[in-house]
């Protein structure tokens, strides 16, 4: 493939960008910092006519009028509050009480602590979504009983991790509000298409923990004076399950019923976790004003990546950078299937080092176009609209959960470094979230085999509307 001068901007500015990350300077500021300076490049070439960009600094103007586009999106209004619904349920004590009476629920069985911590994982994240919140609640809660009760330290540790990081998928699930904005997508669809493959990474773990128990059971042994299980354990644990399944089925209820945009139904979570909190006696002021403060920060935080986002995109596509990855891809010479796969090993590689934020707002909108154009032929049963964009949106949304288990950037790493006991090595994370990796992996293979995982739930549930 021939490369015009201004391919190199491109190429240069990437790579740029990726270098300023391992400086420790805030990714927004990198990603303003890159728009802005290649700006001036890309103006001083074209002084010495060794570009055509047609960029100078009044170019940057632009930046405004998407700003405002994207502050005007109501869709996003969802990402505080559902942000807030996370931390507050985090406050209430709901996942210490489901802790303590899974516990004995599943402590006859073979690795059931482990089953226990990936299944409070899965009803976290259909309630909270804050990737940090659940990773550090769990180890919290999980570990230091898992290490007494003598686990494998990487099966232990890998749990938490991986179960922790289930909220980016499962909604709702923050990523895909800003995935279903960035690619104009319906966010109600996403949040639908969701469900399954959230439902399957949670089969896959449990099956991995019930064989590695069978397998390796000295590694998963069984509490000391474990007793036999009782009807009020059985109903304890129904008991603590209600409050938070309730609020799940108020939130994704009203959305996939029609009742409620994702907007007003981020207004029912927020809601319904400040009352669960107070129904607890967990809420005084000292934690509302927590919980408003940490959910200003990391709005902030995405928002300001969403500031910078939009002056790298802007110089980006002004230097070609469009034209670049789509030559790039239909000059594989590939059929559809292999450049959604291509596309995917590079959204994957690049989860090594990028975070999802900069992932869905720098690669999805240059990567839109050149889906929406493919014939990949998924079957929308006639109801869901842009059924390739959904089905891509949920591939790359299952390969961004391992972004938070592999190295070097893997946050939920880190944030499980944070609350080990002493005695933890990073090393022993590493090993014990990779089986967890390959498990998403197979997960990715079966909804990439079977796009009707993604696109049955949503057309049912709008062609009964």
């Amino acid at each position: 493939m021939h490369l015009e001068a201004e391919n190199y901007l491109v190429i240069a500015m990437f790579l740029t960008f990726i270098g300023l990350l391992f400086t420790g300077f805030p990714v927004a500021w990198v990603l303003a910092g890159v728009g802005i300076a290649f700006t001036g490049i890309a103006y001083w070439t074209d002084s010495l006519d060794l570009t055509v960009t047609g960029l100078d600094y009044n170019t940057l103007g632009l930046v405004v009028g998407r700003i405002f586009s994207i502050m005007d999106n109501w869709v996003l209004v969802a990402l505080p509050m559902f942000i807030f619904m996370g931390l507050m349920l985090d406050k209430s004590g709901v996942a210490e009480r489901m802790m303590h009476s899974m516990q004995k629920l599943f402590g006859n069985v073979k690795g059931g602590l482990a089953i226990t911590v990936t299944l409070i994982g899965i009803i976290l994240a259909a309630s909270t979504g804050i990737i940090g919140a659940s990773v550090v609640l769990l180890g919290v809660m999980s570990l230091p009983i898992m290490l007494k009760q003598q686990y494998h330290k990487p099966l232990a540790l890998g749990t938490v991790a991986a179960s922790g990081c289930l909220g980016i998928l499962i909604p709702p699930s923050i990523m895909l509000v800003i995935m279903g904005d960035q690619l104009g997508v319906s966010v109600g669809d996403l949040f639908m298409g969701a469900v399954f493959p959230g439902i399957i990474l949670g089969v896959l773990y449990i099956s991995y923990i019930l064989i590695y128990g069978l397998l390796k059971p000295d590694n998963t042994p069984l509490a000391i004076g474990q007793e036999t299980i009782r009807l009020k354990d059985v109903l304890r644990v129904m008991l603590d399950i209600l409050p938070p399944a309730l609020l799940i089925l108020a939130v994704l209820g009203s959305i996939f019923a029609g009742v409620a945009t994702v907007t007003e139904a981020s207004g029912i979570g927020a809601l319904g976790a400040t009352l669960l909190s107070a129904a607890y006696r967990r809420l005084d002021w000292p934690v509302l004003k927590q919980v408003v403060i940490n959910t200003m920060n990391t709005s902030a935080y995405i928002f300001a990546i969403f500031v910078g986002a939009t002056v790298f995109a802007l110089v980006l596509r002004e230097c070609g950078g469009d034209e670049l990855i789509e030559s790039a891809l239909t000059g594989l010479g590939l059929d559809a299937t292999g450049l959604i796969l291509v596309i995917l090993l590079v959204v994957f590689l690049l989860g090594f080092f990028l975070d999802w934020i900069e992932i869905s707002l720098i690669i999805l909108p240059l990567l839109g176009p050149v889906i929406a154009g493919l014939d990949l032929a998924v079957d929308g049963h006639g109801v869901v609209d842009n059924p390739n964009l959904v089905w891509f949106a949920l591939l790359v949304a299952v390969t961004l959960q391992t972004s938070f288990l592999t190295p070097p950037v893997g946050f939920a790493l880190f944030y499980l470094k944070g609350v080990c006991p002493d005695g933890v090595k990073l090393t022993e994370i590493y090993r014990g979230v990779l089986p967890f990796i390959v498990l998403q992996l197979i997960g990715l293979a079966m909804v990439f085999l079977f796009p009707s995982l993604v696109t049955w739930l949503p057309a049912v549930a709008y062609g009964n509307q």
